[in-house]
């Protein structure tokens, strides 16, 4: 199976934490390339406990959080998949660039189990539907391709967070470069 790349926009600063949400459920993607598509509730199952990597730019290279040793944590509710990240203090620059609006987006990879996707054909441009998949990772993206997510960076407590309208206007979009070369193979 190839990896997939999506991308969500919305990034912003509170304190030292990324928290976002780079999955909004039964939300349309763009036009990835002649299909649209959807992440089912619950999609994820049991791989967001697994071993989760937070990147910058989709860079194995450029870790800034894991769930393994709790610098990222990740929850599941209703409209999709929450999370926190406690970049390293070497990250200042990501954090700036964030607070400053020069990068905006979220991003997550994942690869579709089989028989984990549901085709429309009937729909123009043709619609998945992604009903079983596993979530390798979570990034930070100055290339947003999904309008419905969100990323920010906490300025305030977590609570002030979840309070905040920040999480009503939610959007996704692909990395439509690394989808080409993964998926396309072009």
């Amino acid at each position: 199976m190839k990896l997939e790349v999506r991308a969500a926009a919305g990034l912003s600063l509170q304190g030292k934490k990324i928290i976002g949400r780079p999955v909004v459920y039964n939300s349309r993607s763009e036009n990835l390339g002649g299909f649209v598509e959807i992440i089912s509730p619950g999609a994820f199952g049991d791989s967001i406990n697994g071993d989760i990597r937070a990147l910058v730019e989709h860079d194995s290279k450029m870790l800034i959080g894991r769930t393994e040793s709790n610098t990222m944590r990740i929850k599941e509710d209703r409209e999709g998949l929450l999370v926190e990240i406690d970049p390293p203090n070497t990250r200042a620059d990501l954090l700036e660039s964030i607070e400053r609006r020069d990068i905006t987006g979220m991003s997550f990879g994942f690869t579709v189990n089989d028989q984990g996707a549901e085709w429309n054909f009937d729909e123009d441009p043709a619609l998945r539907t992604v009903t079983s998949a596993v979530l390798h990772e979570i990034t930070i993206t100055s290339m947003p391709a999904y309008r419905a997510t969100n990323v920010q960076v906490a300025m305030r407590h977590l609570e002030n967070y979840k309070n905040s309208s920040a999480l009503n206007s939610l959007g996704y979009e692909l990395d439509l470069a690394k989808y080409k070369t993964e998926v396309l193979g072009c």
